[in-house]
């Protein structure tokens, strides 16, 4: 079994050692991704804001894979305050569709001024 390391312009590149995401045996495993804009590097301001951002990111990075998040089986989520969960979850929804995937949402210390974090697990689509 093979891996394939990901890389698209239209997220930010990592920071460290590491992909933006792998494919690996029908699945693609996207890095936590947070509220960075791809082309300047700047952060994003607000939870709702970086939410949106990172799960824009991580579309970007999923399309790189030739998928999706309406493929995705599993999304853990890093909340820096777990009180900012209700304004989190009301982006993540407009984004995540139907049946949507098992999630994981834990409090984390997070660095700089990132509110949230988010890593995906999901399908290679199919007819891919």
């Amino acid at each position: 079994m093979e891996k394939r390391a990901l890389q698209t312009t239209r997220a930010p590149r990592p920071v460290g050692p590491y992909s933006q995401g792998v494919e690996a045996g029908g699945f693609v495993f996207v890095a936590g991704q947070v509220g960075f804009e791809p082309a300047s590097g700047n952060l994003v301001e607000g939870v709702a804001a970086q939410t949106e951002r990172t799960l824009r990111n991580i579309e970007a990075i999923l399309e790189a894979a030739g998928t999706s998040l309406s493929q995705a089986v599993k999304i853990s989520v890093f909340l820096a305050d777990l009180g900012h969960f209700k304004e989190m979850n009301g982006v993540y929804e407009q984004f995540v569709p139907e049946p949507r995937p098992a999630r994981t949402t834990v409090q984390a210390v997070l660095p700089l001024d990132v509110h949230i974090e988010i890593d995906v697990i999901a399908l290679v689509a199919a007819g891919r």
